[in-house]
């Protein structure tokens, strides 16, 4: 292969813009006895290359079984919320009890006013009496 190829190829690689071609003839040029002696520092680089594309990893990796952390963790989660539903359920219920008893305590003092409202009129109806009956007396006293 030509040097000034092999020195463009080198380039591309280095710049990662070689296709697997390209690739495969660096390897060859370097696995080859003839590299040229400014190239000569990459013989190795690609010579490693090659060695570990023929390892292949042979041990046995044991996985362990995990068992959950947390095996409780939720059936908890689920208390909580059920716990947190039934309580919010019970508090919305107690609000709308004291709603409706506040609604009649109002109701109920509503109507004790009108009453009251409507026994001052009539108060003040005898009062008219009262007050006639007094400038009555007053003027046989004065008289």
């Amino acid at each position: 292969m030509e040097l000034n190829n092999i020195d463009n190829i080198l380039e591309k690689y280095f710049e990662a813009t070689t296709s697997v071609a390209e690739e495969k003839a660096l390897r060859a040029y370097f696995s080859g006895e003839e590299v040229a002696p400014h190239l000569e520092k990459y013989k190795p680089l690609f010579a490693h290359f090659t060695k570990a594309k023929e390892e292949v990893f042979t041990k046995q990796v044991p996985f362990k079984k995990s068992k959950p952390k947390f095996k409780f963790m939720y059936a908890a989660a689920a208390v909580v919320l059920l716990l947190g539903m039934f309580i919010g359920n019970k508090y919305i219920e107690q609000r709308k009890l004291e709603k409706e008893q506040a609604e009649y305590a109002y109701q109920q003092t509503k109507k004790a006013l009108n009453l009251l409202a409507e026994n001052f009129g009539k108060g003040t109806s005898k009062v008219a009496y009262l007050r006639e009956f007094e400038e009555t007396k007053q003027k046989i006293y004065n008289h």
